[in-house]
């Protein structure tokens, strides 16, 4: 019979269909190795297991996702603790253990162990709150949506190229929907010259096209600049067909999301802080809390412009001191929210602007003006946060003691 441990550390590779966990007491002996199908009720023995091995249990699990939902969600219910493993870290320590393989037993021992030597070198983990999470499954939607729309915008101008080159060039199918509603009925040069301007501006009218005497004055001007078919034409204009017919529907399925996402964000108490910042807007707002939830993972502004990457890292070496440079380890998501931000902001006269153009006349470069602006952001977001005020371009009034 094995002997109770006091406290032991469970690593977790975690994965769609099933995990794989290793128990390790103190001396980085393994207590027990075993697959873990992604079910509550496996997930639940296996909490049971670990419970009858020790007093204590310290949990380590190399995913933060939807892999892992399922299993944060129990071991919260039951009072556990969880930290993150990078899974960069485990790749990299992967090399230290014996054994060139890569086996998910293997992972979840690295991952483990790193628990166990490193007690206060990983963040914990938890469930977000119901509103953190709907926004994140939106906001991740959204990003899915845009994703598709590129592709779909990509395909359909690489057809018209083969239909009618002057075409392809005369609207900027991404910006305008106009363009995009004629595709759905007209697409070959031919059929744009027969139905002419006048008709084709009443039928683009008809169908609630914004300006549509210059989008029929432009699309007839392209058609007739070409005479010839080009070979394949008719096949060609059938896919242009659909793929406008697609991206209209999916353009009514981003607004509907957008709509969703800032129903939902501004149920949030911080919502209207957030917002007053000039250039974030409802859905950049979204995203910001979708990826830091309550800021508690936070000590202050710096840590998390850390996190964005916006905060330099020193690389030094021997004689060499003082020399930074852009962290490798951040959250992209989250450096895009405060660039496009910035960026907005920058456009408008204000504080921004201005310090903006104060980095320029320095010798920055746009991006660096523009890096460096947003995290100067990240202070005044945080401070507002922290006070519970809204954004106003004059300094905060202090009163002597």
């Amino acid at each position: 019979m094995s002997t109770r441990q006091g406290r032991i550390w469970v690593g977790i590779d975690a994965g769609k269909g099933h995990h794989w966990a290793v128990a390790l007491d103190a001396d980085g002996e393994t207590l027990f190795s075993t697959k873990v199908i992604n079910d509550e009720a496996q997930i639940l023995a296996l909490i049971e297991t670990a419970r009858e091995r020790a007093d204590e249990i310290r949990w380590a699990v190399d995913i933060s996702g939807r892999a892992t939902t399922l299993l944060l969600a129990l071991l919260v219910a039951q009072g556990q603790s969880v930290v993150y493993v990078p899974g960069r870290t485990v790749n990299r320590m992967t090399g230290a253990y014996k054994g060139e393989g890569k086996t998910d037993a293997k992972d979840a021992r690295v991952i483990a162990d790193q628990a166990r030597m490193r007690p206060k070198g990983f963040a914990a983990l938890d469930t977000p709150p119901e509103l953190v999470t709907s926004l994140r499954v939106l906001t991740n939607y959204r990003t899915d949506l845009i994703a598709d729309r590129v592709r779909l915008i990509n395909r359909l101008r690489d057809l018209l190229v083969g239909i009618c080159p002057a075409l392809e060039r005369a609207f900027d199918y991404s910006a305008a929907k106009g363009p995009v509603a004629m595709l759905t009925e007209y697409q070959t040069p031919a059929a744009l010259r027969r139905i002419g301007v006048k008709r084709l501006t009443t039928w683009l009218e008809r169908r609630k096209v914004h300006r549509a005497a210059d989008v029929a004055a432009k699309a007839v001007g392209a058609a007739q600049s070409q005479q010839i078919a080009l070979p394949g034409e008719k096949r060609s204009a059938k896919l242009v067909c659909d793929l406008a017919h697609q991206l209209l529907a999916l353009d009514e399925r981003i607004k509907d999301n957008d709509r969703e996402i800032r129903e939902t964000f501004r149920t949030d108490d911080r919502a209207e802080i957030i917002e007053s910042m000039p250039g974030m807007g409802p859905i950049l707002s979204a995203e910001f809390v979708a990826i830091v939830g309550d800021l508690s993972g936070y000590r202050d502004a710096g840590s998390l412009a850390s996190h964005a990457g916006l905060a330099p890292v020193a690389r030094d070496s021997g004689r060499r001191t003082g020399n930074y440079h852009r962290p490798k380890r951040y959250n992209r998501r989250l450096r895009r929210v405060f660039y496009l931000a910035a960026q907005s902001a920058m456009m408008r006269p204000g504080p921004s602007r201005n310090y903006y153009l104060k980095k320029r006349g320095e010798g920055l470069l746009h991006t660096q003006a523009l890096l460096s602006l947003a995290r100067r952001r990240i202070d005044v977001l945080w401070a507002m946060l922290r006070d519970g005020r809204l954004f106003t371009s004059a300094p905060p009034v202090t009163h002597a003691a």
